[in-house]
C-alpha cells in the first residue's frame, strides 16, 4: 500500500520556492491492532505554515491539517466510513493509532454538517472558524456601537470577523489586497467600509470611515499597515494580534522595519494580545458547532479557494503567500 507526500526539503529564503519541497512515494505499513487508514479528502493551506517552518526539521512531512475518510480501521473509537480531521501533513494517505497521534489535538470525527461541504472543516468549520470565533469574542471584548477594524477581510478568518462584527451591530473597516476582494466584500457581505490597502491612503481611509476612532482591531498583517491603524485607535483600545502576514517572508538578516509603535500604545493605553487559538482546544467543538449555527440561519457566509490535485500543495502555498487566494485556501485530492 502506498502514499504520496512532500516533504520540508529546503529551509524558507524569502518567499517559499517549489525546490524547497519534493513529493515522494512511501510505502505504508500494514494496520496493528488500534491503527487506522486515513485517506486525504482536503488539505488545508495556511499562511502560518511559513512562521511554523522557521523550526520544522529539514527532511520531514510537510505540516499540515486534512480531512480524511476512514477506509480501514482497527480501532473501535473509528469506523470506516468516517470523516475526520487530522494533523496528519501533506499526505494522501495514513496510518496512524489516533491515541498515540503527537500533535495538538488528535482526529476528530466530524459532525453531521448537513448541507455545508466537508472542506469546510478546514476553514468555518475548523482551525480558521474558531481562530475568528475565539480571537473576536474572547480577545476584543466587542461592543455593539463600537468601531472594529480588520485587516485581511477577506480572507478565511477576516472575513468571518467582519461578519460577527455586523451581527452584533458594530461600525466596521475591512483592509484587503485587490479590487476583486473589495467588491465581494460591499456586495456579498454588505461591508460599506472596505479598501484595496494596496491603492489606498491608510491613514485617510480610517480617518474617513472611522472619524470618532478605532475601538477593536483584529490584527492579521502587522508592519506598517498596524502601526498607522494604531494612531487610530481610541482610549482603551483593544486588539486581538491574530497574525503577522506583512513579515512572513522577510529575509532574517534583513528585517522589515516599522515605526515605533509603543509611545501610542502607552498614551493610548491600548491592551494587545496575541493568541494561539489552541488555547480553547477544550471547547474547539463548540466554536464548530456556533458557527455551524450561524451558518444554517444565514447569518455568515464564507468562500473557498479549491485547488484540485494534490502536486499542486506546493505552488497553492506558494501562491497564498502571494495573496493569490480567494477565500480559505483548500486542496482537494
Amino acid at each position: 500500500m502506498k502514499c504520496m507526500r512532500f516533504i520540508f526539503q529546503e529551509r524558507f529564503k524569502g518567499l517559499p520556492k517549489k525546490s524547497d519541497f519534493k513529493m515522494v512515494e512511501e510505502e505504508l505499513p500494514p494496520l496493528k491492532d488500534g491503527d487506522v487508514l486515513f485517506e486525504a479528502l482536503y488539505l488545508s493551506i495556511d499562511p502560518y505554515f511559513r512562521f511554523m517552518c522557521k523550526t520544522l526539521p529539514i527532511g520531514v512531512t510537510m505540516i499540515g491539517t486534512q480531512v480524511a475518510r476512514v477506509v480501514e480501521s482497527k480501532n473501535k473509537n473509528y469506523k470506516v466510513g468516517d470523516n475526520v480531521v487530522g494533523d496528519f501533513g501533506w499526505r494522501t494517505k495514513t496510518v496512524a493509532n489516533p491515541d498515540t497521534v503527537k500533535s495538538p489535538f488528535m482526529p476528530y470525527i466530524l459532525p453531521d454538517f448537513g448541507f455545508v461541504p466537508l472542506s469546510a472543516a478546514l476553514g468555518v468549520l475548523g482551525v480558521n472558524g474558531n481562530t475568528a470565533w475565539f480571537g473576536f469574542w474572547e480577545i476584543l471584548n466587542p461592543k455593539p456601537g463600537e468601531t472594529l477594524v480588520v485587516t485581511t477581510a477577506a480572507g478565511a478568518v477576516g472575513s468571518l470577523v467582519v461578519q460577527y462584527g455586523k451581527i452584533l451591530g458594530m461600525n466596521f473597516i475591512g483592509f484587503t489586497g485587490s479590487d476583486e476582494k473589495v467588491q465581494w466584500l460591499k456586495e456579498e457581505l454588505k461591508i460599506a467600509h472596505v479598501f484595496n490597502y494596496k491603492s489606498t491612503d491608510i491613514e485617510e481611509a480610517l480617518k474617513k470611515a472611522a472619524p470618532n476612532g478605532v475601538d477593536c482591531y483584529f490584527d492579521n498583517v502587522g508592519g506598517n499597515m498596524s502601526s498607522i491603524i494604531y494612531k487610530s485607535m481610541n482610549k482603551f483600545g483593544r486588539v486581538s494580534v491574530c497574525g503577522s502576514i506583512s513579515s512572513y517572508n522577510e529575509d532574517s538578516e534583513k528585517p522589515n522595519l516599522a515605526p515605533v509603535v509603543q509611545e501610542t500604545i502607552l498614551i493610548k493605553e491600548l491592551k494587545l494580545e496575541g493568541f494561539i487559538v489552541l488555547r480553547w482546544l477544550d471547547r474547539w467543538l463548540q466554536g464548530i458547532q456556533r458557527n455551524l449555527e450561524l451558518i444554517k440561519e444565514g447569518k455568515i457566509k464564507f468562500k473557498e479557494d479549491i485547488t484540485k490535485g494534490f502536486d499542486k500543495m506546493d505552488e497553492t502555498f506558494i501562491g497564498l503567500l502571494k495573496g493569490g487566494n480567494f477565500g480559505k485556501s483548500v486542496v482537494e485530492v
